[in-house]
Formats: C-alpha cells, structure tokens, sequence
C-alpha cells in the first residue's frame, strides 16, 4: 500500500499516512485553495486502508486551524474511521489542540459527538 507524505504549507497541512509505521497524521492549518482535490487522495487512501486495516489505527488530528470547507472533509474522514470502527477493527481517533484554544477543542468536542468511535482529546502547550 502507497504511503502519503505531503509536506505541510501554509494553507494545507502536513498529511502522513504510512500502513506499515502505524502513523496517521493530519497536522497545521486546512484551508486549502480546492479543499475536494487536497482530500480525494486521503479519502482513497482510507478505502483502500480499510479493505484490511493494522490491528490499530490510531489517527492523530493537530490542527492549528481549519476553514468551514475543510471541516467537511475531515468529517468524511472521521466516518470513513468509523466504518472501520463499526467492521470490528481497533481504532482511536486523537485529536490534538492548543490548550488554550477553546475553538480547536470544541471543534473535536463537536467531531467525537457526531462519530462513534473512541475519541481522546489532547490538550498541547505551544
């Protein structure tokens, strides 16, 4: 299976998926100029992941910030987990936030209400 590496920029985050190391990461700032065509990749790559997933998954969110159309795909995400989830499999979803960012916490606050699947908030001072 292909592993995604995208080098984060100032308006798309870093994205890390990598089966065989176990590491899942979507990290920095989403607002990408065509928000469909940044996440197709990813979102694929979950269909694939999920015909035969690692015994865990654990995805780490650390999203410093992220605009109203990005909020839409990383939703997709956490429902393509949860179909993992929902088949039996060991996820966890992290999701990382500045400890003094009341928004970026509420935002994964609102994400573990609408997906059902073990959700740990994790608070990071800057």
């Amino acid at each position: 299976m292909e592993t995604i590496k995208i080098q984060g920029t100032e308006d798309t985050p870093k994205v890390i998926l990598d089966k065989e190391k176990e590491a899942m990461e979507i990290s920095g700032r989403s607002l990408p100029e065509d928000v469909a065509s940044f996440y197709d990749p990813i979102l694929t790559w979950l269909d694939e992941y999920a015909q035969s997933p690692n015994k865990k998954t654990i995805f780490n969110f650390k999203l410093t910030y992220f605009n109203t159309a990005s909020s839409k795909l990383l939703l997709d995400i956490l429902m393509k987990l949860e179909e993992i989830h929902e088949a039996g499999h060991d996820v966890l979803i992290k999701w990382h936030y500045p400890e003094d960012d009341e928004d970026m916490e509420e935002a994964g606050e609102e994400y573990a209400d609408i997906v059902d699947v073990p959700f740990e908030q994790v608070p990071y001072s800057l």
